[in-house]
């Protein structure tokens, strides 16, 4: 399924701090997630994404550039090179 030297997985917990509407923030969040094309499963406390490393990085910074300027946030990442693919 994949190349493992190429996908990376990645953990995103995005937190708005100052917010005029948290829930839409999120949302909107959780949208350009699910619009970036990648592999994505949405917790309780954060979001599992897994793909191409460069576009794992991307989505990141995608989110980063869409809300910076709509809310003060907080974004924790975990990312790794193991793709647990199973190989």
């Amino acid at each position: 399924m994949c190349n493992v030297e190429k996908i990376a997985s990645c953990q995103i917990a995005f937190t708005p701090i100052v917010s005029d509407d948290y829930i839409d923030d999120v949302k909107r969040v959780l949208d350009i997630i699910n619009n970036s094309g990648l592999e994505n499963s949405v917790g309780v406390l954060s979001t599992f994404v897994r793909g191409e490393k460069n576009k794992v990085l991307k989505l990141i910074a995608d989110i980063y550039e869409a809300m910076d300027g709509e809310t003060k946030f907080s974004m924790d990442i975990k990312i790794s090179n193991l793709c647990g693919c199973g190989k």
